[in-house]
């Protein structure tokens, strides 16, 4: 990546010298230019590369800029939500609503993100072995997988909205406000868990662009969509709340609608048949059996979360739930443009593992743990000293700000070590060694952030502040853990 930006910066300054009178800006355009040539030609390629002879450092830039903008427009569905919302009239219940909601999601983003991984680990496998048609009938089965799983889902929580959020620690006056919102959202839940899965299996093949367009069209849908709905326009009535789910929804379903266009029809190395679609249950007992790890692991984590919400809702109250809620959409902003460039990692082991490129794959966790963790440490500085402004940008109630802006701040003191984190369990994930990073959460989340948390807050009367502090404690010992795992070595010797 240094050659690359060398380069840049040579072929920058020999455009500037043709000319002594170029000026500073004009330098700036001239680097830009050249830096937007390269990449594109870079991203060009991206589906004839070969990860597991190519540069690495190139490698990571095919994978990881799309994923990386796939996540931040991920990130950005629930931030638009959050913002028309946060300046509603009752924006302290419409912000609670939103975020406890999000907050029960996590149980589905887990199953997603579980049989995602899965998927991601076989498919980038048979591409390694040049097996194209077992790759796509795996990515297909996955599919059949989640959309048997996703009906109950979506029924069990369409007909109990109103006891969830009540069990989450929502206030009656908040359940009777946003209760069809919950709704809504559990109802099309479908479109989530084939975004992320779908996604998945476009980055086992090493063509992480078309995921990231997809999620591009889902949110400028999104965006378009809010503000319409939310506070009506023309012969369409101002559905508040409502009407954010309602626009989430629909912009996500234009994205898998994309997705299974590229699916079917694409140019890619993948080639989907409809008989495909025929179960296999040899083949879907053996991405059950992989995926239930990955599964674990991310519900373990997101029932923690639900666990934390809960404890602030209840020992702070609305306001208190409102800026918790909002501090933890902002962190995840920032942390899941992170979570995408840390999924390169995925691909590369994979694939290398795959070919036998064992120093390969090694190679590739290093690079993408440093660059992860130059990146969170930026962060880390931005989010601790610009909070307030973050925050002010979402809502104006002054109370909901304060208490957002100290958790905001609390939290990202362990972003480096969430980096790091990060790609050791992409690594992990990747080679299909899915048990290590499931019991690395449990012990993390459960034995040890769940019982800090009630401890700061029960026994040394911290309050929700408690909540705040267990977070990048219990984060950075489930990094030192991964890191002791991962020089074991044991996840090189996986087969899958």
């Amino acid at each position: 990546m240094a050659k690359t930006f060398a380069t840049l910066r040579l072929c920058a300054i020999k455009n500037i010298t043709k000319n002594k009178k170029t000026s500073r800006p004009s330098a700036f355009v001239a680097i830009k230019k050249i830096m937007f040539k390269r990449l594109k030609k870079i991203l060009q390629h991206a589906e004839s590369f070969d990860f597991t002879s190519g540069s690495i450092r190139k490698g990571i830039l095919i994978l990881s800029i799309p994923m990386v903008l796939e996540m931040a427009m991920e990130s950005v569905f629930a931030l638009v939500d959050l913002y028309f919302v946060g300046h509603l009239k009752e924006s302290n219940y419409a912000i609670q609503v939103v975020g406890l909601t999000e907050s029960v999601f996590a149980i589905i983003y887990s199953i997603a993100i579980g049989i995602s991984i899965a998927t991601t680990a076989i498919v980038a496998r048979r591409i390694g072995k040049k097996d194209v048609t077992q790759a796509g009938k795996s990515g297909v089965q996955a599919i059949v997988i989640a959309i048997a799983i996703n009906v109950f889902i979506s029924v069990f929580g369409f007909i109990y909205a109103e006891e969830i959020l009540l069990l989450m620690g929502a206030s009656a006056a908040s359940v009777v406000y946003g209760v069809l919102y919950t709704k809504i959202m559990m109802g099309g839940s479908v479109f989530v868990m084939l975004i992320f899965l779908i996604n998945g299996i476009f980055r086992g093949a090493g063509n992480a662009i078309i995921a990231m367009k997809s999620l591009w069209i889902s949110n400028i849908s999104n965006i378009i969509l809010c503000p319409i709905l939310i506070n009506g326009f023309w012969f369409i009535p101002a559905m508040g709340v409502t009407g954010a789910a309602i626009a989430t929804t629909i912009g996500r379903g234009i994205g898998v609608l994309y997705q299974c266009y590229f699916l079917f029809y694409g140019k890619g190395i993948l080639k989907i048949k409809w008989s495909y679609f025929i179960p296999d249950f040899k083949l879907i007992q053996s991405i059950i059996k992989l995926a239930t790890p990955g599964v674990l692991q991310y519900v373990i984590a997101s029932c923690s979360w639900i666990f934390l919400a809960n404890l602030v809702a209840t020992t702070g109250g609305d306001y208190a739930s409102s800026g918790y809620q909002t501090a933890i959409r902002i962190m995840m902003f920032f942390i899941l443009p992170a979570w995408g460039l840390s999924n390169a990692v995925a691909t590369l082991v994979g694939q290398n593992l795959g070919a036998q490129e064992i120093g390969r794959a090694e190679e590739s966790v290093y690079k993408t743990a440093k660059y992860n963790m130059i990146f969170m440490g930026s962060i880390m500085l931005v989010c601790f000293f610009s909070a307030h402004y973050f925050i002010s940008f979402f809502t104006d109630n002054q109370t909901i700000v304060d208490i957002a802006v100290k958790a905001l701040q609390i939290m990202s003191i362990g972003f480096i070590f969430y980096g790091l984190g990060m790609v050791l369990n992409n690594t992990f994930n990747g080679a299909g060694d899915n048990w290590t990073p499931t019991w690395i959460n449990v012990f993390g989340f459960w034995i040890f952030q769940v019982p800090f948390a009630y401890f700061l807050v029960h026994f040394y009367k911290m309050g929700p502040t408690g909540v705040f502090i267990a977070i990048p404690v219990a984060e950075t010992l489930i990094t030192i853990l991964s890191v002791i795992v991962y020089r074991r070595g044991n996840w090189k010797r996986i087969a899958i």
